[in-house]
Parts: structure tokens; sequence; C-alpha cells
């Protein structure tokens, strides 16, 4: 076990219960990794108050956790109360969910002017700019209302679904139908006379360039992508 720690804590039955942890470990645990409570527990104990030393009772973990099971409660205490970080792995946490925020918007968002994606550097400048601030525990799709509130006092910026006309060559049908069917539905399709295939596709307002290129790479060019409807 490391010999650096901090705390984790949480409140129960209005009382405060805190457990010395390590650091790397206890984030991976509370991130969801199958971790050992014996990797990131530093003492069997859990104190009421850890800088004094003073330790929970059997009745207070009891009435609070259900157990007086240290290791139980240390997983608990973990997963569901707050983990003191270290700077370092607030600034990992806080630009891998960034990193995630933009991905999620590059593919939803569209600019209303042009109904064309935002490119992600400018979306990251767009973020800076803002100074919205970005919570490392919350899910990135969970925090992109806040975050749009914010982007669009300095950035045109919509997000939602659009309809996607596409229109390829009867020899390229299967590859493309499969695909296209990952990346969203499938609303009408028909055949035409000319041996070609249409469909209207409904899929994230910000997919267009991923869709041309897919129809590209699948039908060496020859197919069409138009974007088809208002985004909802």
């Amino acid at each position: 076990m490391s010999k650096r720690f901090t705390v984790a804590r949480v409140s129960k039955s209005g009382n405060t219960f805190e457990i010395l942890v390590d650091p790397d470990a206890a984030l991976r645990a509370k991130m969801g990794e199958n971790i050992p409570v014996s990797k990131f527990l530093v003492y069997e104990e859990v104190y009421r108050d850890s800088k004094k030393g003073i330790r929970a009772n059997a009745n207070e973990l009891m009435k609070s956790f259900g157990t007086t099971n240290v290791q139980e409660i240390a997983l608990k205490i973990v997963r569901e109360g707050e983990l003191q970080i270290t700077a370092e792995q607030r600034r990992r946490l806080i630009e891998e969910k960034k990193r995630q925020i933009i991905d999620f918007l590059s593919k939803h968002a569209i600019d209303p002017r042009t109904n064309m994606p935002i490119p992600p550097q400018r979306l990251e400048l767009s973020l800076e700019e803002t100074g919205v601030s970005i919570d490392p525990f919350i899910d990135a799709k969970r925090q992109v209302p806040k975050i749009l509130e914010k982007l669009r006092m300095v950035l045109p910026i919509k997000v939602g679904l659009a309809v996607f006309q596409i229109r390829v060559p009867g020899d390229s049908q299967p590859s493309v139908n499969r695909h296209l069917r990952t990346l969203g539905k499938v609303l009408k399709e028909e055949w035409g006379q000319d041996g070609w295939w249409r469909c209207e596709l409904e899929a994230p307002a910000g997919m267009i360039t991923e869709l041309i290129e897919l129809v590209n790479r699948y039908t060496a060019g020859r197919g069409e992508v138009k974007p088809g409807g208002e985004v909802k």
C-alpha cells in the first residue's frame, strides 16, 4: 500500500463517516473498476473524524450502513461519497470529460447558420472562452445541457436529430445499409428503376461528415448524402 493517502467521506443518517484510502486505487474504484477494497483501504477503520482519530462505533455503523463490515462500508463510502483527489488526478479527469463532451457535441451539434458540424477545435476554444466548469465525476452527457447554455453565449449551436437523404448504387447497398443502421434509424427506403437504393436516415445532426465518408468509402465516391430536414 502506498504511503500516500487521502480521505473519502460520506454523510448518512446525519453523521459523517470517513476512511483513509490510497488516492489512485480509490479513484479507480469510484470510477467503476472492480478494485479489491484491500487495494485502496489504508486502515481497517471507519472514522467519524479521521484528523482527530475518532472512530465510528458499531451502533453508528449498523444504523447508517446496515452492517459493521468495514470492507463493505469502505466500498460504499468510496462509491457513494466524496473522494478528495489530487490536483493532477482532477486535471486528468476534467481533461478526459472535456474530450468526451467535445466528441459528443461534434457528432450531435451543428451551426444552425450552415447546418454543418462544428469542428472539435472550435468547440474546445469556445469551451475555454466561456470558462464553463466541468465536473470530473458526472457523466459527460449529463453535463451537456448546462454546457450548451454557456456555449450559446459565444457560439451558434443546435443539438438534435436530422434526416439525411442517402442514395447509393445497388452493388454497394448491403455494406452501406448495414453500417447506416448502426448510426441512426432508417425511416424510409426504396429501390429506384435505375437500380440505385435510396433511404432517409434519422441520425445525430453533426454526423453528416461521417455519413459522407462512410458512403464514399463503400461506393468509391458514387453515392450521395444530403441533409433532408430540420434538426429536431
